[in-house]
């Protein structure tokens, strides 16, 4: 049965304007002051969005010092990395947090799977989409209408697509609400400084020569000095290192499938939902 999704009344907003202002005035600042700027603002709308890579996990020890009622939560795609499971125990542990998990619609997984086999994505990049689509990009869809900001481990070093974020903006591919990027202008060192001098926990997998983790079949160690990116769907020639969370794709290739999945089970109500007014 398809699950319900209740879409709550949200009162903190921003515009153009205001998001550029902030942008601005926080360009300089260190990641613990966008969070704390964030948290004054945003109050129990703001979100902590974690995959558990290193920025992340760096994202929740800043939070959870500003606020140990800090909201986290993840997307399980269902197809992690023990490892990243075996963290995620750990952060709970750790910081006695609570972290809220937005899993992907289990009746159109099993239509995507029964078309296409379980593996998909190794077969074509229109087919890799679909799949980051249905477990990735509509899970997070969900989550989103659950709060007015949302914080993100992006840096600007980290590929190309995202050289120009700013640690504030407008998110129009989720309904206009602000998108955090409090890490943009650090670099991985500085990262692992952080981790390091603060004993935070880290992803084992970073230990086996790992740089960018994702779904366990689709992520692979990477050769030292590599890009970190060249990990993940390592198969595909002249494809965006991106399954579509952080900027929008389109391809004209599995926007037609996605659409039969998501009318063929009825889901297009909840995952495909637009945000209801604020």
């Amino acid at each position: 049965m398809h699950q319900e999704t209740h879409i709550p009344r949200l009162l903190h907003t921003m515009d153009e304007l205001e998001a550029g202002e902030a942008a601005v005035e926080l360009d300089d600042k260190e990641p613990q002051e966008v969070l704390a700027w964030a948290a004054e603002r945003f109050g129990r709308e703001l979100g902590i969005c974690s995959s558990f890579q290193a920025e992340g996990c760096v994202l929740i020890d800043m939070a959870v010092r500003l606020d140990p009622n800090v909201r986290i939560f993840t997307v399980d795609t269902g197809r992690q990395p023990q490892e990243t499971y075996d963290l995620i125990d750990r952060i709970r542990e750790r910081y006695g947090v609570k972290i809220e998990v937005f899993a992907p619609d289990a009746g159109v997984v099993e239509q995507m799977i029964t078309r296409h086999g379980p593996n998909l994505f190794y077969r074509e990049v229109n087919l890799r989409l679909l799949c980051c689509q249905v477990r990735k990009v509509l899970p997070l869809r969900r989550a989103l209408m659950n709060f007015s900001a949302w914080v993100t481990g992006l840096r600007r070093d980290q590929w190309a697509t995202r050289s120009n974020i700013r640690k504030v903006e407008i998110d129009h591919d989720h309904g206009g609400i602000v998108k955090l990027a409090p890490l943009a202008d650090w670099t991985e060192d500085e990262v692992w400084d952080y981790i390091r001098a603060n004993q935070v926990p880290y992803n084992a997998l970073y230990d086996k020569g790992y740089k960018s983790i994702g779904c366990a079949p689709c992520t692979r160690p990477v050769a030292e000095g590599a890009d970190p990116r060249s990990g993940r769907w390592w198969w595909e020639t002249g494809a965006p290192k991106e399954c579509g969370m952080h900027c929008a794709i389109e391809t004209g290739g599995f926007e037609h499938e996605l659409a039969a999945l998501l009318g063929g089970h009825g889901a297009g109500a909840a995952d495909g939902a637009e945000r209801g007014p604020g």
